[in-house]
């Protein structure tokens, strides 16, 4: 039994939200390294320990194309094609997308009308696979930011260190 993530506040600094993040995705890891479960758990991490986020989760790269993976909110999508939407483009780019508007993106793709902002970033492997790509949105404008995207480029390199991936 892991100990649960800190609460934090839209008054508490990114930093410090980073910080703890980072901390209690390492505790979670321990002595875990099933890739799905510890998906589940990270997403369930982020919801948890991040102000303003609706929905948070994975999608994995499968024949050809995005699947919904372990997430919490709302139902999602569950197929993306690469190069489609957010996640879909980041996929095809192996590249984060901060995107502050959703509705000002060409082809977004809208699963949950209350999201109004959106960070996707990129699941690789050691040997330069692309695995999926780590989705949070907000229902506020501009929640997401180039600190969050490389806070969240760490959570993501860290969470696929500690997993047996295929």
């Amino acid at each position: 039994m892991h100990a649960a993530p800190p609460l934090l506040g839209t008054d508490t600094p990114k930093s410090q939200q980073h910080t703890a993040l980072l901390q209690a995705l390492g505790a979670l890891l321990a002595g875990e390294r099933d890739f799905i479960a510890n998906l589940a758990n990270a997403s369930a991490l982020l919801m948890a320990t991040l102000p303003d986020l609706n929905w948070a989760g994975f999608y994995l790269l499968k024949d050809a194309g995005l699947v919904v993976g372990p997430f919490q909110g709302k139902p999602a999508c569950v197929r993306i094609a690469l190069g489609r939407g957010v996640c879909g483009r980041a996929a095809a780019a192996r590249q984060t997308i901060v995107v502050t508007d959703v509705h000002a993106f060409a082809d977004h793709i809208a699963c949950d009308a209350a999201s109004r902002s959106e960070v996707v970033v990129p699941l690789l492997a050691t040997d330069g696979r692309l695995l999926g790509v780590m989705d949070l949105d907000s229902p506020l404008l501009a929640r997401f930011d180039a600190t969050d995207a490389a806070a969240l480029e760490a959570f993501a390199a860290r969470l696929l260190a500690g997993c047996d991936t295929v």
